[in-house]
This record gives structure tokens, sequence and C-alpha cells, in this order.
């Protein structure tokens, strides 16, 4: 009885040990598993990058952090393609310069011709209120030199900033004339814009330099306040204006003298004859002219018996030369008696300044002579008759022409 137990026993506990033993086999199995796993994923990533190496490199990515910060990952290598050594737009060669064989005996030479071109500066004026007359074309001007129609080759209307000299006659003979040019400069610096360069000169027995060209009002201003006690009773105008034109010779461009004075010269060394060769011969400066004293000089006529008829005729003689110095120039002469004039003088000479046509020409007589070459300006309709202008009352308007007399022709140097 209890061998058939013990025989039934064995063959439980049997099957418990084979079932332990295969519970360690497969506790065995999933470690190995576990172990070879991350191996085998390692080794087909590199066989898979190796087989994207072989179709095509990778690109590594530019671990460079940039400079202004941000991701820099998504910058990669940039491919630049090869400069060609020789470009494609390649201009064909020159062809050969052809050779001419002089005849036997003469020698190489060139001919060198200058034709040369007239600037003339032409300011249209209405006569009775000195308005600058706007709206006018090429065809309605016609300029004449020495008689002889010339064909204007270039038209524009100029208003540009202004480079002027001041020279004011600064003498001991009475105060009104000293009154008169300290009122007139006063105006004539408060009418000047930010862009214009202005100078001041004066003048007795000898010139002096009050201001260098400035664009402070102020400057100038100041400048004209310091006058106050002169030094001589002499009125050397020529001298002065003759310095003047030296001065502005050396500056490029279209200058502007404004002379204020009397006009009465007593003690220049320059002759009349001297000072108006150097006007002439004065292309690109245009003088402006304001007379002083007008109110002492209507007070003192037909007093003083023969001195005062002798004073008088100076006056006179000092009106005409300072219209010559400004109608030679294209300028325009003043003879104020009334302080409340110096405004709309001075806004007629701005005005007359700033507002101008420029007409160039090529003369037909090409002669480089040194003559002086009278100029005539013209203005026309389309028909050829002198133009006429109407107000809106059908009222017919005068206007000025004003333009330099002429110029000197060029000196050919031999």
């Amino acid at each position: 009885m209890l061998l058939n137990t013990e025989v039934v026993m064995f063959p439980k506990r049997s099957f418990r040990f084979a079932v332990r033993r295969l519970g360690f086999f497969a506790w065995f199995v999933a470690l190995h598993a576990l172990a070879v796993l991350p191996l085998a994923r390692a080794q087909a990533t590199r066989q898979f990058q190796q087989a994207q190496q072989t179709q095509q490199p990778l690109q590594q990515p530019d671990q460079a952090a940039p400079d202004a910060g941000g991701p820099g990952a998504d910058s990669g290598v940039i491919a630049l393609p090869k400069k060609k050594d020789v470009p494609e737009d390649v201009p064909p060669p020159a062809p050969a310069e052809r050779k001419i064989n002089n005849p036997a005996g003469m020698p190489n030479y060139s001919l060198r011709i200058e034709v040369p071109e007239v600037t003339v500066d032409v300011g249209v004026l209405l006569e009775k209120t000195h308005q600058f007359v706007p709206g006018l074309k090429p065809e309605n001007f016609r300029v004449y030199e020495d008689g002889v129609e010339q064909k204007v080759s270039g038209f524009k209307r100029v208003e540009a900033p202004i480079t002027a000299l001041l020279i004011c006659e600064f003498a001991a003979n009475s105060y009104s004339f000293i009154y008169d040019m300290r009122n007139a400069a006063f105006t004539f610096a408060n009418q000047l814009r930010p862009q214009d360069y202005v100078a001041m000169m004066t003048f007795d027995m000898h010139t002096q330099i009050v201001t260098d060209f400035t664009q402070d009002k102020r400057q100038l201003n100041d400048a004209i306040n310091s006058l106050r006690i002169p030094g001589f009773n002499e009125t050397n105008v020529f001298d002065a204006l003759y310095e003047g034109i030296d001065r502005l010779d050396r500056i490029e461009g279209r200058k502007y003298i404004v002379l204020i004075a009397s006009g009465r010269d007593t003690f220049s060394k320059i002759t009349l004859d001297k000072m108006l060769k150097k006007v002439k011969a004065t292309q690109d400066v245009t003088i402006f002219t304001v007379s002083t004293g007008g109110a002492a000089r209507v007070m003192s006529e037909g007093r003083g018996g023969f001195g005062g008829q002798m004073r008088e005729m100076d006056y006179l003689q000092a009106d005409n030369e300072m219209k010559t110095f400004s109608s030679l120039t294209g300028g325009a002469s003043y003879f104020p008696r009334f302080v409340g004039e110096m405004p709309d003088i001075f806004q007629q000479i701005n005005q007359n300044i700033r507002s101008k046509y420029q007409l160039v020409y090529r003369p037909t007589n090409v002669k480089q002579d040194g003559t002086f070459r009278k100029l005539r300006v013209e203005l026309v309709d389309a028909e050829g008759h002198p133009l006429r202008m109407q107000d809106e009352k059908q009222k017919q308007l005068k206007y000025d022409i004003i333009a330099r007399d002429g110029y000197k022709a060029k000196q050919e140097v031999e």
C-alpha cells in the first residue's frame, strides 16, 4: 500500500521540477533577447546610414552659431558655382587701326578748333510794377550781336542763391549820406535768404573789407551797425569798384555787386576810361547801383551860387556814371529820395537777381580778336512781331528788357 503511494507521488514531483527548469530557461531567453536587441538596432541603423552614403553624401549641419543668435540648424553647406575663367560676354577684338601714310616730307600735325559760347542773362520786368514776367519761351527771344541775329541753342529760367558784394560809401561828408547808406544796407541784408553768400566792403579814401563772404545775416548786420565814425571825406568810388571786381573774379559763377554810394569820385587812381574798360571786360558780374543823399541834394538845389551849381553838376555826372556801370553789366540804377523807398527798391533788386532767363548761343563771328561785341535782345511773338502784353482789362503793359550791352571776345594768344 505504501509502495503504491510512493509510485503515485513520484510523477508529481518530477513535473514540478520540469516546470521549474522550464521557467529558468524562459527567463534566460528573455534576458538574452533584451541584451541582443540594442546591438541589433544599432547595427541596423549603421547599415541604413551606409546605404544612404553610397547614394548621396550626407550634408553635415553647420554647427557654427549665428552672429545674431537664433537656431543654427537651418543653415547647411552652400554650394558656390565655380567661377568661369573667361566670361561669356567678351567683346570682340577691336579692328586694327588704319595706318595713313603722309606724303614724303610732311610731318604729323593736329587741328584744334575752339567754338566759343556766349551766355546772356535776360530779365523781363513790367515797367510800372517792376515784376518779373514768367512764362516766356525760347521762340520769344531774339539775340543780335553787332546787328547780326544769333541762333539760341540753350534756354532756361534761373532762380538760385546769390553771391553778392556790398560796396558802401562811408566818408566824412554829410550825415545824410551815411544815414541813407546804413538804411539801404540794412534793408538789403534783411531780404537775404539762408543760402545767399554776401561780403561787405566800405570805401572813403581807402577801401576796407568789413566782413568776408558769409551766410550769417546777423554777422552782416553787426558789420553795418559798426559803421559809426568815418575817417576821410574823399570818395574814391572808381578804386573801390575796380578792386571789388578783381576780388569777385576769383569766384566762379554769376556774381553781383550792390554799390551804395553818391557816385562822386574825388581822388581815385583809376580813371573813368580804365574803369569802363574793366566793366566791359567782366562777363559774369552784374552791378546794381543805389544812390545816397537824394533828400539832401533836393534841399540844396539852387543854393550856394556858383559853388552850388558846380556841386549839382558833379552829382549829375555821378548819376550818369552809376547808370553806365549798371547798364553795361545788365543791372539797374535807383535814385531814392526817401527812406521809405528802400524796401521796394531792394525787393526789385532781389527779384531781378533771382529770376532771369538764361540764353546761350554760339556767335557767328568766331574770331578771337579781343574786340567788344554789342548785344541786343528783343521779344517777339509767334509771327515775329514785337511782343505785346496785356492785363485782365485788355490794357497794354509796357515792359523792360534787362540785359548786358555787350561782351569782350577772347584774345587769341599767338
